[in-house]
């Protein structure tokens, strides 16, 4: 009979022997398929975060953070924007207040972050981002596996200049990095419906300043040897200009650097072209204002010891 048994010479009949060479054929294709996933992986927290069978989750703002909107003097939906500092572990959310300055909201613990301090250069570095990004609505993700996330936008003009490269860089939660700024589920929840309620307030983005540690000309001493240290000078001119207005600058590359503030419309400027005479100008004004501000501090700080 025509079983499915051993032939005469001992072998598993035509049938197995079939499937023994499509086993042989498909098995490097799983490999490829395995290594492809690895990765993607490596380039990003997870490709899972947009994961569109996961439920959607809506984020909310806790009652206390709403009280605290109302001493500030600030509508519930007003903009906001988010300052991350590595070295420090800390995501603060500032809003903007009815006077048009931005105030501190809440600071909230970072549960762990990818990498050390320093940018991101490449795919598979494994290094959470450092600069000036912008978050749009579009990248915001109810859907995520790690609870909630959003995209911190890297690459940017300035990293793209650079031949910097890396997808999915994410503030999400779940308390596990790959490249990503992780929060807790609870810390995740709130951040993201400060966001959410900004948008459906009118905000088009929200800048996001991913900083490797608070930008005070103490802190760049002590690091005054890193190699990112001409990088992060840089990155600190933008944190006092905010600081020295209450308002979020204007961001903008060119000559594979950021400007703040420029004279020039930040759209006109090439990031790979030199920058115009104009730009250059505006530095004077930024250290004056850093220097007024540092006087500020200084008083202060005296003054309540």
């Amino acid at each position: 009979m025509g079983g499915a048994g051993p032939d005469s010479a001992g072998g598993w009949g035509r049938g197995s022997a079939v499937i023994l060479r499509f086993k042989r054929i498909a098995a490097p294709f799983v490999t490829a398929a395995i290594v492809a996933s690895a990765g993607v992986g490596l380039g990003s927290c997870t490709s899972a975060f947009y994961d569109k069978n996961t439920i959607p989750r809506t984020g909310v703002v806790q009652e206390p953070t709403i009280r605290t909107m109302a001493r500030l003097n600030m509508d519930r939906a007003a903009p906001v924007l988010i300052h991350i500092y590595k070295e420090e572990s800390t995501l603060e959310v500032w809003k903007q207040d009815r006077t048009g300055r931005f105030a501190l909201l809440k600071t909230y613990p970072i549960c762990k972050f990818s990498g050390t301090l320093g940018p991101k250069i490449a795919t598979g570095d494994r290094q959470a981002p450092e600069g000036f990004y912008d978050v749009t609505p579009d990248q915001m993700n109810p859907t995520s596996t790690e609870y909630l996330s959003f995209n911190t936008g890297f690459p940017n003009a300035f990293d793209r200049s650079l031949g910097r490269t890396g997808s999915f860089l994410m503030v999400h939660g779940g308390c596990s990095s790959s490249g990503c700024y992780a929060m807790t589920d609870q810390g995740i929840e709130e951040i993201y419906g400060l966001v959410d309620e900004a948008f459906k307030g009118g905000q088009d983005k929200v800048q996001l300043a991913a900083l490797p540690f608070r930008m005070t000309d103490q802190n760049l001493a002590r690091h005054a040897a890193d190699p990112n240290a001409p990088f992060w000078t840089m990155l600190k001119t933008g944190s006092d200009a905010f600081h020295a207005t209450g308002r979020p600058p204007t961001v903008a590359v060119c000559d594979r650097r950021y400007v703040f503030n420029p004279a020039a419309a930040a759209d006109d400027l090439d990031p790979n072209s030199p920058c115009p005479p104009s730009i250059d100008q505006t530095r004077p004004v930024l250290q004056a204002a850093s220097s007024k501000m540092q006087t500020r501090r200084a008083a202060a700080t005296a003054g309540g010891m």
